[in-house]
């Protein structure tokens, strides 16, 4: 269950941006959950190995699609400075291999989010596995 905080209006702007990806990825549109990040932006789509540009961020998000997945929250922190923005969330997702095995992967997500000059937030670093380095220990 997610756990309900109160926000100000811009960490709700944060919240928007991963929220509105999160149902675009749940619908497989591609071209809205890239409308989130900045034309720069890295994201790790496998821990350690961070991807960017267009064509492998692309091919990343094409992977996870495969896999029919569900993510849920399980609470949100978000942290402003400036023009930067910081959000952390514990996950679970759920999904179908495409040979009908069923998978659960659990995870921390860490984001940094830019604010642009046109007052939109968009993220510039997104790494569902900010656990990783613990479950090394």
């Amino acid at each position: 269950m997610e756990k309900v905080r109160t926000f100000t209006p811009e960490q709700n702007e944060v919240m928007e941006v991963i929220l509105n990806m999160t149902d675009a990825f749940h619908k497989k549109d591609l071209k809205s959950v890239l409308a989130s990040y900045e034309p720069n932006a890295v994201i790790v789509f496998d821990p350690e190995k961070p991807s960017s540009g267009i064509d492998a961020i692309s091919e990343g998000f094409k992977g996870f699609f495969a896999v029919n997945p569900k993510f849920e929250y399980s609470g949100h922190e978000v942290f402003l400075n400036g023009s930067l923005a910081m959000h952390f969330a514990p996950w679970i997702m759920t999904g179908k291999t495409p040979d009908g095995n069923e998978i659960k992967q659990s995870g921390l997500s860490v984001v940094v989010l830019r604010k642009q000059v046109n007052g939109k937030w968009l993220m510039v670093f997104d790494n569902p596995f900010g656990q990783h380095l613990l479950d090394q220990r």
